[in-house]
């Protein structure tokens, strides 16, 4: 058994992606990642087997570790390992239980041995532990994509910071940013149903409708971009997540915006992808 290796396990609505991690090179063991999809409306009893099966899936190679890290999402009592779940259309039957001692009994391990950490916290120190902000002491990170998430990173941990709920404009910040406002606003503008950023994406050079929604898009996320960094003062700005494959059409945009506001923050793209939270998970346990 070697120390350095733990299994870091990224819980997602609709998938449970595993991995092994050397936490001394910073890196997955190369063939140890496994992806398994799951029914975030099942039984508890079927959630946690399919996750049982997953992280036992990671061990098939003959590789053993006494430590697994787990991003999960909220809300969660992370340091007790209890979900509080409920009302938004995932792991229902998980509310009030105390996964880490069910998923312990199950893996035949102690519960000592498996730790909680928010996904959006995850993503952000994986990305200061072997990605894009590795040289940094503090930053905030964001993901865009079907939703907005945020995060911050300061003092060695990463926090989730929240803020897709935050008051903005007529509603709140995730109404704004997010691919789900690109759906809805592109329908109100040309009466057209789209699928996606990447489609519109694909039709930019074509169609003034989707230049103007880019543009309406970049000013809003300067927006709620320069609050969030006023109040948290960061080092580095690190942005994720699918719409991110369009940057070339916003975030030129973005970043004049804030440096006319006199915010030079430095911005980079997220390099590991869904790895980030699987390195994330693991990166600071003790």
């Amino acid at each position: 058994m070697n120390a350095s290796i733990v299994l870091g396990v990224d819980i997602g609505g609709s998938h449970i992606a595993t991995a092994l991690v050397d936490r001394h090179r910073k890196a997955i063991v190369k063939g140890s990642c496994k992806r398994k999809a799951v029914n975030a409306q099942a039984t508890s009893d079927d959630i946690l087997q399919t996750w049982c099966d997953a992280i036992q899936q990671c061990f098939s190679n003959g590789i053993v570790t006494t430590k697994i890290g787990i991003a999960m999402p909220g809300p969660f009592d992370y340091e007790n390992g209890i979900s509080l779940m409920k009302d938004n259309n995932k792991y229902a039957a998980l509310y009030g239980l105390n996964v880490k001692e069910l998923l312990a009994q199950k893996l035949a391990i102690s519960s000592s041995q498996i730790s909680f950490i928010n996904d959006a916290g995850a993503f952000i120190e994986g990305e200061i532990f072997a990605g894009a902000g590795k040289t940094y002491l503090s930053a905030i990170g964001l993901t865009l994509g079907t939703g907005l998430g945020t995060a911050t990173y300061k003092n060695g941990i990463g926090k989730d910071a929240n803020l897709w709920c935050m008051p903005f404009k007529d509603g709140i910040a995730e109404d704004y940013i997010s691919t789900k406002w690109f759906e809805a606003t592109y329908f109100k503008l040309s009466g057209k149903q789209v699928q996606g950023v990447k489609s519109l994406a694909l039709q930019y050079d074509n169609d003034t409708f989707i230049q103007s929604l880019f543009k309406q898009f970049a000013e809003n996320f300067a927006d709620f971009l320069r609050v969030f960094v006023q109040a948290n003062n960061p080092d580095l700005i690190i942005i994720g997540g699918n719409i991110m494959n369009a940057e070339t059409l916003f975030m030129p945009v973005v970043i004049n915006h804030l440096q006319q506001q006199g915010i030079t923050v430095p911005i980079v793209r997220a390099k590991l992808g869904e790895d980030a939270a699987i390195l994330g998970a693991v990166a600071y346990m003790c």
